[in-house]
């Protein structure tokens, strides 16, 4: 039997095959009820593009990817989300790749990545600067957005949350409720997000004319990439502050598993959410509001960070005049009965 052809599918359609090309490969370029006409006589006739033998002819794949810290964390699961709504809508495929926080891992699989000749790459760089195969990547021409970063060179794209600002807020709920004693579990310090939300942190107690105590700034050695295994750091972390003399009455936690942890062993430990010890959290992650105690937490707007990221991923790719951009959304918090109980909420 004849293979079909994108020619067959021309026919079809009464259309150019430069016409139905551009309608794979650039869907972006042409006409809303084009596209349509061309599609039903794909679904008609069968058509099945050959992507092996496009990707030999140096064409790209109809595919993104996205390299993300740690894809056990829901709050990378919702930034997915919105990279692929972006992509659904030019019929792109999503490629998740998870670095773990290691810069050999992120490294190969922006090669590989590269290799399969997609589109662009969305990612969350590990360390405080992109790698050196980060740019030549971007010199040989795959356009890569930092998500969850921002940036202050003008060569490329990157779409992040104000983290300091998080930080702050945080901070001033806990200091506007009367806390003084106020201890902080964060995550690697090497990693710019929890960096930018310490020094907000930091910054706020300040303003209120507090210190963060040394017993009370922990800071964890790596981000594990287990959710369990994240709350249970938790845990141990907040079981030390516990064991203090004098404890700390409030505790702000850099991502929404460690604050999870920490609730577990207050409660364990006899004392009252949020009346003996208040919890914060960072990311609201939609298991936040249902933990035993619904937990007060800056929320990231997760899904619109990943969204923005895939529509200038693909503006940059689409081959025409493009303006880098960089583009920072304010978080805000949520306050729910772990900070203020559930009387006064």
């Amino acid at each position: 039997m004849r293979s079909i052809t994108i020619r067959d599918v021309a026919e079809r359609a009464g259309v150019s095959v430069g016409t139905v090309s551009n309608a794979l490969n650039r869907p972006e370029i042409v006409a809303t009820e084009t596209r349509q006409q061309i599609l039903r006589a794909i679904d008609e006739i069968g058509y099945i593009r050959n992507s092996p033998a496009r990707q030999l002819r140096g064409a790209r794949s109809s595919a993104i990817g996205l390299v993300v810290l740690d894809i056990d964390n829901p709050f990378f699961t919702d930034v997915a989300r919105g990279v692929d709504a972006v992509a659904s809508m030019v019929d792109h495929l999503v490629i998740l790749c998870s670095s773990g926080g290691g810069r050999t891992r992120e490294d190969r699989q922006l090669r590989l990545l590269e290799e399969q000749r997609v589109t662009g790459v969305l990612m969350t760089p590990t360390g405080r600067r992109a790698s050196n195969l980060h740019d030549k990547v971007r010199a040989r021409g795959t356009p890569i957005v930092l998500l969850d970063r921002r940036s202050s060179r003008r060569d490329h794209c990157s779409v992040a949350v104000d983290d300091v600002e998080g930080g702050q807020l945080a901070a001033r709920h806990l200091t506007e409720l009367g806390h003084t004693r106020i201890a902080l579990i964060n995550g690697p310090l090497g990693i710019t997000q929890f960096r930018d939300r310490r020094n907000g942190f930091v910054t706020g107690l300040e303003g209120a004319g507090l210190s963060l105590a040394v017993a009370n700034d922990i800071e964890m050695g790596s981000v594990t990439p287990a959710i369990t295994a994240a709350i249970a750091d938790g845990e141990e972390a907040a079981n030390r502050l516990l064991q203090q003399r004098k404890p700390p009455t409030a505790i702000f936690c850099a991502n929404d598993l460690f604050a999870l942890g920490v609730e577990h062993a207050i409660l364990k430990s006899g004392r009252r959410l949020p009346d003996d010890v208040a919890v914060i959290g960072y990311d609201d992650v939609p298991f936040a509001a249902l933990a035993f105690v619904p937990l007060t937490s800056v929320r990231q707007p997760s899904y619109e960070l990943g969204y923005r990221g895939a529509q200038l991923l693909l503006e940059e790719s689409s081959g025409g005049s493009h303006r880098h951009e960089h583009v920072t959304f304010t978080p805000e918090l949520v306050v729910r009965d772990s900070t203020v109980g559930a009387d006064a909420a």
